[in-house]
């Protein structure tokens, strides 16, 4: 499989990268678990998907509090996802296939299960091994009341008291402790782990949290707290930051950031060319299905790269979002996961219109897309059942947020299969809906209309029209609703979000769209189109 048009040692600059969430894939053993055996026997689809690398969720030995995102060993794989050897025979596999792998690094938090964790329980308060960890004293008249004001980023107060009467630190869930960057042994053994995996053929790491791994050594009140924030996008993140970009070019290997932030010259220092090499686009994955501020959003990324010379990544949809059809089917197509609630209704039909436009407006805009498992299969959010949520999120809100399972169920392979073929031969960790054989990828296969079909097709062209790899984007239209841009002298990409059809600019040939022009040759609402020009 041919890769992208840049040098090779570029290909992270405008490569399509499928995430693959390892326990929803395909189950290899049939234990009701995704697997790497699994991921395996589906190379042949990946490839000809015509992606160009995978990246991975937490693969790694973990409890299981948080997806995986516990991580209690970060050189072993999860015996429920199969063993190191096997890692390595993926990772090579998909190499003979022309996809490289991109791994997830979890830095801010390890699991309560993980060696260093336990040895700081046994070690008791004011020891080397708590250290490693944040523990301090309660306060309140018998340490009885939580050391700070924070908030866990599931909701609720993030420390948690041991039985000698310390509090522990944990942004997220509790089984989940933050490790202190201050600590040199923390930093020298991230770097050990990535050396591990890049010299076991990785080509790249994805870095999960990456705005959130320092902390303030006073863990002060938010509560009238002036000057930089005790734990989110602190400066001392860059030097951390820069001795890991030295170990990933001695590999040839790249860096992408989970970073959220709001401040675009904040957020483009961790893209500097020392740094990481591109963080996600938040900006464009939460924005509403709107033509202006879709504009907006597109605009400002291009912006805010521009300075550091970074390209962009443009993200649809991932494994703690919304699905993109239910998403966009709804009355806000926004994103925001304090918006999340059950029962909010979705016009399916709608939303996979807006989601087959929206994929060709992304593979057409300069830079890296990610494309979550499943979104090139057109699915939507599953309605998980009530006793079968396993998402942490779901009962620190009390039940009042549906959490992220809907987005992370089984993935549907062969329609007259069981569990529509994703390879388990008992229940699925999570149930697939009872349609989800009607659009499982055997059937999307064989038909020219649907969203597999069109994914391959895009991606097809993708690999073959330069001028989405080495070409700026161009605005050809200020209509309201209407985005038009041009990718050099030859290609155009136009998408509809007015209310009426558009009419489009003298063309050559259309090269594909994601649903067809009107009888007058104009582009439908909520379609979108690339022009040869």
């Amino acid at each position: 499989m041919e890769g992208s048009q840049l040098a090779a040692d570029d290909w992270w600059r405008s490569a399509v990268i499928y995430q693959v969430y390892v326990r929803s894939f395909a189950d290899g053993d049939g234990d009701g678990t995704g697997d790497l055996t699994g991921v395996r026997s589906r190379l042949p689809y990946l490839a000809e998907l015509g992606v160009d690398a995978l990246w991975f969720t937490p693969w790694y030995l973990s409890p299981m509090a948080d997806g995986g995102y516990d991580v209690a060993d970060y050189r072993a794989i999860d015996p429920s996802f199969g063993d190191l050897a096997e890692a390595e025979k993926l990772i090579a596999e998909a190499r003979e296939a022309g996809i490289r792998t991109i791994i997830d690094i979890v830095p801010n938090h390890v699991s309560d299960q993980h060696v260093w964790f336990r040895a700081a329980l046994a070690a008791g308060p004011g020891s080397a091994e708590r250290e490693l960890f944040h523990f301090r004293p309660g306060r309140g008249e018998h340490g009885e009341l939580p050391p700070n004001d924070w908030e866990s980023e599931f909701g609720g107060v993030p420390w948690t008291r041991v039985e000698d009467g310390e509090w522990y630190l944990h942004l997220f869930a509790t089984e989940q402790p933050d490790l202190n960057w201050a600590h040199p042994a923390v930093r020298q053994e991230h770097e050990d782990v990535l050396r591990f995996w890049f010299e076991r053929g990785v080509a790249g790491v994805r870095i999960d949290s990456a705005a959130l791994v320092a902390k303030d050594p006073a863990l002060p009140d938010l509560d009238g707290h002036q000057g930089p924030h005790p734990y989110i996008d602190r400066d001392e993140l860059h030097d951390i930051y820069r001795g890991w970009r030295a170990i990933a070019d001695a590999f040839d290997g790249i860096f992408v950031g989970e970073v959220w932030l709001p401040d675009s010259e904040r957020f483009a220092r961790y893209l500097r060319p020392d740094e990481l090499h591109t963080a996600f686009n938040f900006t464009f994955l939460s924005c509403p299905w709107d033509g202006a501020l879709l504009r907006r959003a597109i605009e400002e990324t291009l912006a805010e790269h521009a300075p550091v010379g970074a390209p962009a990544t443009w993200v649809l949809c991932n494994h703690d979002v919304t699905r993109t059809v239910t998403r966009y089917g709804r009355e806000d197509t926004g994103f925001a996961f304090t918006a999340k609630a059950f029962g909010i209704p979705s016009d399916l039909e709608l939303g996979t219109r807006r989601a087959r436009a929206a994929a060709l407006l992304s593979l057409a805009l300069p830079g890296s897309v990610y494309l979550y498992q499943g979104e090139e299969l057109g699915l939507p959010e599953a309605d998980v059942p009530l006793d079968r949520i396993q998402d942490p999120m779901y009962f620190r809100s009390q039940g009042r947020a549906p959490g992220r399972d809907g987005c992370r169920t089984p993935l549907p392979w062969a329609a007259g299969e069981p569990f529509a073929g994703f390879g388990s031969t008992e229940e699925p960790w999570l149930p697939l809906p009872a349609d989800w054989p009607a659009r499982a990828a055997d059937l999307q296969a064989q038909d020219p209309h649907s969203m597999l079909a069109l994914y391959r097709e895009a991606l097809r062209q993708r690999r073959t029209l330069t001028a989405l790899h080495t070409e700026p984007l161009r605005w050809l239209s200020e209509e309201p609703g209407l985005l038009m841009f041009a990718r050099g002298e030859s290609l155009v990409c136009a998408v509809n979000l007015t209310g009426s059809p558009a009419r489009l600019p003298a063309h050559t040939e259309v090269l594909l769209t994601s649903g067809s022009l009107d009888a007058e040759g104009r582009l439908p609402r909520d379609t979108a189109v690339w022009l040869a020009l």
